[in-house]
């Protein structure tokens, strides 16, 4: 048996919506995108979403509307994808690499309020595989210190924090579509914000600075001479993407049941094992489950490493624990040679198990029985 570490949910009615979107002869920034912008923004509770052409991309664009650049810090977790670090590069600005909570992999509010200097900017908190962080102890430092909070939500569409879907809590929120996410354009992002200047300005600079977009000037019924008023960037999304995208969004709720019912197996099989520690999940958030990660203690009979390739020989794709970004020759070239022990401990010690949907019975109860063996012999 071959199982995969991950892969999309997509079907005969994405692929039937992507075909009659090609046949419109509108591709890019138009109808699609407008109503995905709508529909994602209602799910969430924001009321306003941007369509980006990726997370990174959304990241920097919500960067450069919050006034980072040269000169300032942004604290960022190390223990994420390497992009959450990289767009504050891209801004100009200097990540300054926080500490995360050892229960959730998140970034450590305290850790973010000793990492503050006079030339901190804003603070970046992921909502690492799909698992909220702290998000009102993170704005309360955020606030008393004049700081930006920027939310990387990449992997937590769909999840809530005290009742509340992600997206709905910030002024920037930033989700990916990429297909190792809950639901995928190909590849895509949107930010949320409850900001109407912000939103105008997020739309105006993802499209060149235009002052007028495509859709407006393409359905009047008078000429406009379009200006671009700032230097901006090409993030658009394409309206095949967004007519994917809407038909994800409408699985959404489903996907994430499914995905739900396969990690309470994993917790209920793997409960009695005392070598492994398993993900916990507060009782004010809701996952969506993007990834089941557990960490494997030292008294495993089998590393972590070894246990991965050795799952990969009956055909079980595994992945590393998240990356911590700081340990990247990326970052350790320029100089970054932080000590965070806790992030360091969790991505070596971590392993990423098989979650998808549709996922079988018998896949599942395959991978069950193989990492139990592994570890109890």
């Amino acid at each position: 048996m071959k199982i995969p570490i991950a892969k999309p949910f997509l079907n005969e009615a994405e692929a039937q919506l992507a075909y009659d979107t090609i046949l419109t002869n509108w591709v890019t920034q138009g109808p699609q995108v407008a109503a995905f912008e709508e529909e994602f923004a209602a799910y969430t509770g924001a009321k306003y979403a941007i369509a980006v052409s990726n997370c990174t991309t959304a990241l920097h664009l919500s960067l450069v509307v919050a006034g980072v650049g040269p000169g300032d810090e942004v604290i960022v977790p190390s223990m994420s994808y390497i992009a959450t670090a990289n767009c504050v590069i891209h801004a100009g600005a200097t990540p300054v690499f926080a500490e995360v909570c050892r229960e959730s992999y998140n970034i450590d509010p305290a850790d973010v309020r000793r990492k503050i200097t006079s030339k901190t900017k804003a603070v970046i908190g992921v909502h690492q595989i799909g698992l909220p962080f702290k998000i009102n102890e993170v704005r309360a430092i955020c606030d008393e210190h004049q700081l930006v909070l920027i939310e990387d939500a990449a992997c937590a569409a769909g999840s809530s924090y005290n009742n509340r879907k992600i997206g709905s809590h910030s002024d920037y929120v930033c989700f990916s579509f990429h297909p190792r996410k809950v639901i995928t354009t190909g590849d895509g992002g949107m930010i949320t914000t409850q900001n109407e200047k912000i939103a105008q300005r997020l739309k105006l600079l993802r499209q060149h600075g235009m002052s007028v977009n495509d859709r407006v000037r393409h359905l009047s019924q008078t000429v406009i001479m379009e200006e671009h008023v700032e230097v901006g960037y090409n993030y658009r999304l394409t309206d095949i993407q967004a007519a994917v995208g809407r038909e994800q969004l409408k699985k959404l709720d489903w996907i994430i049941e499914e995905r739900t019912k396969i990690a309470n197996q994993y917790l209920q099989s793997f409960k009695d094992i005392d070598c492994i520690e398993l993900p916990h999940v507060p009782e004010h958030v809701m996952t969506n489950w993007q990834s089941f990660s557990i960490y494997i203690k030292g008294n495993s009979p089998i590393s972590r490493n070894d246990l991965m390739q050795r799952l990969l020989d009956v055909g079980i794709a595994t992945r590393r624990g998240v990356m911590t970004s700081h340990r990247e020759h990326a970052f350790t070239s320029l100089g970054y040679n932080n000590s965070l022990p806790i992030s360091e401990d969790a991505c070596d010690q971590s392993i990423i198990l098989p979650l998808f949907v549709p996922m079988s019975q018998e896949e599942i109860g395959y991978v069950i029985s193989h990492f139990k063996s592994l570890l109890r012999h």
